[in-house]
């Protein structure tokens, strides 16, 4: 069902054939019904319930799915009135995330989706063994079985959240250990995101024509030209009305693209809807509470039929966008200077005062940054480096004595109860000022 403002979609259940194909379904027929409110027992009007139940007997369908979520009780009756299995976009989409997860980890939190998803359904799933007969006591073996089943269900979900919660916790500090600064690819699924990383890094990793191929985070080795080694990482694809589920369930494969230094967010140039497909992938950016990182927005694809001129219009909205194709290699310099500048963006110069007995930092500061000059005296060694500010960061942290030359610490940095030997005094730079800010649904500007 459509709304006023949905109205405007050429072909609005596209993106519903191609998850139900995925899915494995064929899809014999759509219909559309456009209204402002969904009614509340059926969804659907009474004269849509007709149509659909009509090509259900035409075509001796066994199934009907709907690019919307419903209710327990919508699900139930229009099962009801159409007699065949009734899916919803959620219910959907769990199940191409259920046969495509093929990690641990990937499973875990599928399994966490579907119960959570299952658990207010599981009145419905228990309808042929309902009460039998009134009174006290007298339950019937439905109602019974269902208090098993929510009970199993509730016990099974708390044993998830614990698992995928040690998961995470692992997750962090294997992310927050790494010297290296790292790359995030994300955006809408399909978008070729597999692809580019294969071009970029010489990686082996599936890349299909099809939606949901990654579930699980890889992360490689990039030579960033101009630069040297950083990591970069891809994971799941983003699409419209992502369920929330999911996103809460998948919060240790999205860990990647929380603490990375910059995001890559890949676009479908070829794909008409590419400029909704963009919002989309801002949304759940937003929901996942990393919408503010510095982001590029490259658009993919760009060597098949009529990208041309959708770059264009996407470019008329965000102008900083990189025209590119994983399979041509078109675009791929443009990127690398691009990543390069925004990376530049995280680092410092300064300062650091240490006593000479201290060759473990010294050897540290070598190790993850670009050491400037080295000056002695006889109490100390004055190292000036230009380094990561997260690296920074922890310097000023720790209590060593660091002296900011060009560049800003981490807020956390500055707001972090120091201790007095730290001289910390941030020194303002033109550069400074002249940064733009970067706002969520803007890239980068260069």
């Amino acid at each position: 069902m459509l709304t006023s403002r949905e109205q405007s979609t050429e072909n609005p259940l596209e993106e519903l054939s191609g998850l139900a194909e995925t899915a494995g379904i064929v899809v014999v027929g759509t219909v559309v019904q456009r209204r402002e409110h969904p009614d509340q027992t059926t969804y659907l009007g009474k004269g849509k319930i007709a149509e659909l139940k009509g090509m259900v007997d035409l075509h001796d369908l066994d199934m009907v799915v709907f690019d919307n979520d419903l209710s327990p009780g919508q699900t139930r009756n229009l099962e009801r009135a159409l007699n065949v299995k009734v899916l919803d976009r959620s219910e959907l989409i769990l199940d191409i995330f259920a046969n495509n997860a093929r990690t641990y980890e990937s499973r875990l939190a599928v399994e966490l989706a579907q119960l959570e998803y299952s658990l207010p359904r599981l009145k419905q799933m228990w309808t042929h063994l309902s009460r039998q007969s009134m009174g006290v006591g007298m339950r019937g073996p439905g109602e019974k079985q269902l208090e098993v089943d929510r009970r199993l269900a509730e016990k099974r979900i708390h044993e998830l959240k614990g698992d995928l919660a040690k998961i995470v916790r692992r997750k962090e500090r294997e992310v927050a250990q790494r010297e290296s600064m790292s790359v995030s690819i994300v955006g809408y699924t399909n978008a070729g995101k597999s692809t580019l990383m294969n071009a970029l890094t010489n990686a082996d990793v599936e890349a299909v024509d099809k939606l949901f191929a990654t579930l699980d985070t890889r992360t490689r080795r990039w030579m960033l030209p101009g630069w040297g080694p950083i990591v970069i990482s891809d994971t799941v694809g983003f699409i419209r009305d992502l369920p929330h589920r999911l996103i809460a369930s998948f919060r240790a494969t999205l860990e990647e693209a929380r603490q990375a230094d910059l995001l890559l967010h890949v676009a479908d140039a070829s794909n008409e809807a590419v400029l909704d497909q963009i919002s989309s992938v801002y949304k759940v950016l937003r929901d996942i509470e990393i919408d503010e990182k510095d982001t590029l927005l490259v658009l993919n694809k760009i060597d098949r039929p009529g990208a041309a001129e959708r770059v264009k219009a996407v470019q008329a909205r965000y102008p900083n966008a990189i025209p590119s194709s994983a399979h041509t290699r078109e675009g791929f310099s443009m990127m690398a200077l691009a990543v390069s500048s925004a990376l530049t963006h995280g680092f410092v110069e300064l300062e650091v005062r240490l006593p000479p007995s201290d060759g473990k930092t010294a050897a540290w500061l070598s190790s993850v940054s670009e050491v400037l000059s080295k000056q002695y005296d006889d109490d100390h060694v004055f190292v000036r480096s230009r380094i990561q500010s997260s690296h920074a960061g922890r310097l000023v942290s720790m209590g060593y004595d660091v002296r900011i030359i060009s560049g800003k610490l981490p807020q956390q940095a500055i707001e972090s109860n120091t201790p007095a030997t730290a001289t910390f005094k941030p020194v303002p730079t033109a550069l400074d000022s002249d940064k733009p800010d970067v706002n969520h649904g803007q890239v980068v500007g260069f």
